[in-house]
C-alpha cells in the first residue's frame, strides 16, 4: 500500500507545457541573485530556448540590507516561442526577503506563482522593507490573489550542510543556489551547467565545490518530494535557424566584435579606458584575449585613456576607448583632437542614467544630443546604435569598419539594458563577416612629396604611420592646411576645413545600407520610430497592435549621424510618428529639424526600460485624439 500511495505522489505532480515564462529572481544584493538568473539564463540558452534579460541591482556595492533602495533583480523570460524582451508582467517572483517582494509584486500577474524565503520576512525584514507593524503579507491573506508558496530556504540550505564543515554565514551564502535547484526542478531542467560552473568557479576550494553542489541538489529534491508542489511546467525549445549557438550580454558581444575587426582588419587591438558602470565588462571580456593580441590600458583617469588610444591610433592600431556618460563628457576634448587628427578611433559608450553621476546601473538613452553635438567647433562624428545584446558585436564591427575608411572618431552607442541584458546569439564564422579595407600611406623619397590631408573618394586622408620614410608631418590641434597640413589660421582655409570634414561623415550616408521597415505597411496611419534598446519592446509592441487590427508600422534606426538616406522619404509617407525614447526627446529633436515631420514622443526617465504595454497605450492614446478630433471618438 505504501508504494502504491508513493506512485499516486509522484503521479500527481503534473507536467503544464508553457510557450514562454516570465521569472524574478529578486533579493538583497549579496543573495547572489545575479549569479543564479544568469545561471537558469545560459541552462535555457543550452536547452535551445529563445531569451531575454534585464539585470537590475543597486549602484552600490553592497547596498542597505532588506531594504527597498538595496533589492537586486533579474528578470528572465524564456520561452518556444520568438521572444523580443525580458517581458512586461512576470509569471514567477521568488523572493529572499520582503523588501524584495515589495518591490516587485506590482509588475506580477494576477494568478502568478511568488515563491518566498520565509527567513527572509521575520520582524527586522519586515521593519526594513516599510511594512506596518505587525503586518506580515506572506500571513495576511493580502496575497489570495496569487499562488503563494513559502519555503524555509536558509533552514533548507543550513540542514543540507549541516556535516560540510563550513561555518553558519559560509554555508548560508550557498542558499541562492537551493532556489535555483528548486527552479530546475519546477522547469525540468537538468543542472549539469550549472555544477560545470561551481566546479570551474571554486576549483582551488574543493569544499565549496562540493556545498554548492549538494545545495543545488537539495534545492531541485525539494521540489522533487514536497507535497506543497503538484505543478511542474514544460517550457520546449524554440525553432532557431540553424547553427551554434551562444548565451551573450551585450558588453561581451562589444568585446568579440573589437576582436573580430581587429582580425579581418589584420590590425592589433587597443582598448584604452578607466572603470565606469556599466561599460567596465567590456575591459574585463577583452583582457580575456591576449592570445588575440589584444592590448587592454587601464588609465589612471578617462582623458588619460582616451589620448592613449589617440596615440595607439597614430601607431597605426585599432584604436578603442569606452565609458559611459560622465566619462564621454571627459573625453570630449580628446575626442575634438582625433577629429581634428583625422584618425580613426572607436568610442563605446555605454549609456546610464544622468546627468552627473545620475544613476550608474540604471539604463537610460540619455547621450545622443551629447553624442551628435556634444563638442566645442563644428566637430561632426559619424555615431550608430546597437539595438539588441547581440547586435553589439555587429554594430562595433561596423564602428570599426567606418572609423578606419574614412579617418574619423566614430562613436557607438549602447545603453545598460542591453549591455547587461542576454540573449542566444548564433556567431558567425570569420569567413561571413564583411572585410575592412586598411591602406596605410606608402613610403616618400622626400618629405615634399607627401601630402598628408590629400584626399580619397571617400574624402579620408593618408594613414602615415610615423618612422615610415618620408612621411613626416605635423600633428596636433590647430587648424590644418587643406592638403600639406601645415598650420593655417587663414579664415577661407578654415571654413573648406569645417566642410570637408562635415562632407566626410555626411558621405558615408551613401555607404550604409538604406533604412527598413522592421514591420509594418510603409503606408501605415502610425509609424514608430526606435532607435538603441527599444529595439524588442516595439517590436513586439507593434506586432500586437497589427494583430488588433491597428495600421502601425516600426523602423528602427541604426544610423543617426548620418542617416541612412532614404529615411526623409520614409517619414514623410507617414501621418503619425511616434518616437519612443528612455530619455526627454532627443531623436525627436533631431528628425523634426532636419526633416520638418510632426513627430511626437513618447518618453520615459526612469531608469527602466518601456513595456509594451507603454507604447501601445500611447498608439491607443495618439490615435483617440485624431479620432476626437475628426468628431468620430472611439
Amino acid at each position: 500500500m505504501h508504494l502504491y500511495k508513493q506512485y499516486i505522489f509522484y503521479m500527481s505532480k503534473l507536467t503544464e507545457i508553457k510557450d514562454d515564462v516570465t521569472i524574478m529572481f529578486a533579493g538583497d544584493s549579496g543573495d547572489g541573485i545575479q549569479l543564479a538568473g544568469t545561471q537558469f539564463t545560459d541552462t535555457a540558452a543550452l536547452f535551445g530556448n529563445d531569451i531575454s534579460t534585464f539585470p537590475n541591482f543597486p549602484a552600490e556595492i553592497r547596498a542597505p540590507q532588506g531594504t527597498l533602495a538595496g533589492v537586486s533583480g533579474f528578470q528572465l523570460h524564456f520561452g518556444s516561442v520568438k521572444i523580443n524582451t525580458p517581458g512586461d508582467k512576470l509569471d514567477v517572483l521568488v523572493v529572499m526577503n520582503a523588501a524584495a517582494l515589495k518591490a516587485n509584486l506590482k509588475n506580477l500577474k494576477k494568478g502568478g506563482t511568488i515563491i518566498a524565503n520565509i527567513d527572509g520576512f521575520d520582524r527586522k525584514n519586515l521593519k526594513l522593507a516599510q511594512y506596518d507593524d505587525n503586518q506580515n503579507p506572506l500571513e495576511d491573506n493580502s496575497l489570495n490573489n496569487y499562488k503563494l508558496y513559502t519555503i524555509d530556504v536558509t533552514k533548507q540550505t543550513k540542514a543540507s550542510l549541516s556535516e560540510s564543515g563550513l561555518g553558519t554565514k559560509d554555508a548560508e551564502r550557498s542558499k541562492n543556489m537551493f532556489l535555483l535547484g528548486f527552479i530546475y526542478w519546477m522547469y525540468n531542467r537538468k543542472m549539469d551547467s550549472t555544477i560545470k560552473f561551481i566546479e570551474d568557479k571554486f576549483k582551488h576550494n574543493q569544499q565549496l565545490i562540493d556545498a554548492n553542489i549538494k545545495v543545488l541538489k537539495a534545492g531541485y529534491n525539494f521540489g522533487e518530494t514536497s507535497e506543497v508542489f503538484s505543478n511542474r511546467y514544460e517550457v520546449k525549445a524554440a525553432p532557431m535557424p540553424k547553427g551554434t549557438y551562444r548565451g551573450i550580454t551585450g558588453n561581451q558581444a562589444t568585446a568579440l566584435g573589437l576582436i573580430a575587426a581587429a582580425e579581418k582588419s589584420g590590425l592589433k587591438l587597443f582598448y584604452g579606458t578607466y572603470p565606469i558602470t556599466p561599460a567596465s565588462d567590456i575591459l574585463h571580456e577583452l583582457s580575456k584575449h591576449k592570445n588575440f593580441g589584444v592590448k587592454t590600458f587601464q588609465a589612471e583617469d578617462e582623458i588619460a585613456a582616451i589620448c592613449a588610444s589617440i596615440g595607439a591610433s597614430f601607431g597605426g592600431a585599432l584604436a578603442v576607448t569606452g565609458s559611459s556618460g560622465p566619462g564621454i563628457a571627459l573625453k570630449t576634448e580628446a575626442i575634438g583632437l582625433a577629429l581634428m587628427l583625422e584618425l580613426p578611433l572607436v568610442i563605446v559608450n555605454v549609456q546610464r542614467g544622468g546627468p552627473s553621476t545620475g544613476l550608474p546601473t540604471k539604463t537610460e538613452q540619455a547621450d545622443l544630443l551629447q553624442a551628435v553635438y556634444g563638442r566645442n567647433g563644428e566637430a561632426p562624428v559619424p555615431v550608430i546604435a546597437a539595438c539588441s545584446p547581440s547586435n553589439c558585436f555587429d554594430m562595433v564591427f561596423e564602428a570599426c569598419r567606418i572609423a578606419v575608411e574614412y579617418m574619423t572618431p566614430v562613436m557607438l552607442l549602447t545603453d545598460g539594458y542591453i549591455a547587461n541584458g542576454a540573449e542566444p546569439w548564433k556567431f558567425p564564422s570569420s569567413t561571413e563577416l564583411p572585410e575592412i579595407k586598411v591602406e596605410f600611406a606608402q613610403s616618400s623619397n622626400t618629405i615634399e612629396n607627401f601630402m598628408p590631408y590629400a584626399r580619397n573618394e571617400k574624402l579620408a586622408r593618408p594613414w602615415a604611420i610615423p618612422g615610415t620614410k618620408g612621411l613626416e608631418h605635423r600633428i596636433g590641434g590647430l587648424e590644418k592646411e587643406d592638403i600639406t597640413g601645415n598650420i593655417s589660421y587663414d579664415p577661407n582655409n578654415h571654413e573648406k576645413m569645417v566642410k570637408l570634414r562635415a562632407a566626410k561623415v555626411e558621405g558615408i550616408s551613401h555607404r550604409i545600407p538604406e533604412q527598413t521597415y522592421e514591420n509594418g505597411q510603409k503606408n501605415a496611419d502610425v509609424l514608430l520610430v526606435g532607435w538603441g534598446g527599444t529595439y524588442g519592446v516595439i517590436k513586439s509592441a507593434v506586432a500586437e497592435l497589427i494583430a488588433e487590427g491597428f495600421s502601425v508600422a516600426h523602423i528602427h534606426v541604426k544610423y543617426l549621424n548620418p542617416f541612412p538616406s532614404n529615411l526623409g522619404s520614409i517619414l514623410k509617407q507617414h501621418k503619425n510618428i511616434l518616437v519612443p525614447e528612455l530619455n526627454n526627446g532627443q531623436l525627436v529633436k533631431i528628425i523634426r529639424d532636419k526633416y520638418l515631420v510632426p513627430a511626437q514622443g513618447i518618453n520615459k526617465i526612469q531608469g527602466l526600460p518601456f513595456h509594451a504595454s507603454d507604447i501601445k497605450e500611447a498608439v491607443y492614446t495618439l490615435l483617440n485624439q485624431k479620432s476626437i478630433l475628426a468628431g468620430n471618438p472611439a
